[in-house]
Formats: C-alpha cells, structure tokens, sequence
C-alpha cells in the first residue's frame, strides 16, 4: 500500500509558537551580546561625532528628570516607526540604515530591547546607552529642564 505524506498545513506555522519561553532577565542576556552598549560619556562624544541620541522615556519622566539637550523624543511605542528610513511616518533625522544610533531609556533596561528592534529593521548601528538616563544624570552630562 502507498502512503503518502500529509498535505501540509496551509498556514505557516508561527515563529513565535515555537520559541521557548524565557524570563527577561534572559531576553535581556540574550539581546545585549548582539549590542555594542556604550557608557554615558561615550554617548556624548557619539553624539557629537553624528550620532543620533534618542530618548524613549515617557513624559512624566522626562518632565521630572529633564531632558539631554539634542536628543530626539520618541516614545517606544512609536520609536521603529519614526526610525525606519523607509518609513512613511518616520522622524526627518531617520535618513538612513547606516545611522548610529543610541536609545535611551530612564535605567538601560527597555532600551537594549529597543535597540534590536530597530536592528530588525535594518539600522545596524543601533546601540542603546548602559544606566540609561539616570547614568547620562550621574555623569554629570547636559541636562535641560
């Protein structure tokens, strides 16, 4: 008797079924050894080399803590939007994939997870800043209130 194999399934399986559960602290692990994470005073000098710094706090954090004078506010829910270069809603400064960029959250957490998205999306060069913020602060570097 012939057996033949079963059709397959008409919808790709998702990639995201098949992952295995991981807590974040193991995502976080995982995507920062892809990351070049730069300290705060290397993120200053980037920035003043060209690179753009961006800064994904929300409002009620950046109005208490105050802002780094230059950076770009984007928050994260619309932050691969307004960096796509290819994007129809993206931020005048998104001008290409070979652009450095340095995300900034309030403690170097959300930030790292934000830096492979856009790395997804094709900006190579995306890092985010390690402490976040609160180091840029403790550094002593340029904020505007």
């Amino acid at each position: 008797m012939d057996r033949t194999e079963p059709a397959a399934s008409a919808a790709p399986e998702s990639s995201v079924a098949s992952v295995t559960p991981v807590g974040i602290d193991e995502l976080l692990d995982r995507v920062r050894e892809g990351l070049d994470r730069i300290e705060p005073r290397e993120a200053f000098a980037a920035a003043a080399d060209g690179a753009l710094l961006v800064d994904i706090r929300y409002a009620e954090l950046r109005d208490r803590d105050g802002l780094i004078p230059g950076a770009l506010v984007v928050e994260r829910n619309e932050l691969e939007w307004r960096l796509d270069p290819l994007g129809s809603h993206r931020a005048a400064e998104a001008t290409s994939h070979d652009l450095r960029v340095v995300v900034i959250c309030n403690e170097g957490y959300a930030s790292s997870l934000a830096a492979v998205s856009l790395r997804q999306l094709g900006l190579h060069r995306a890092t985010d800043l390690v402490g976040g913020f609160q180091a840029w602060k403790a550094e002593g570097l340029p904020v505007s209130h």
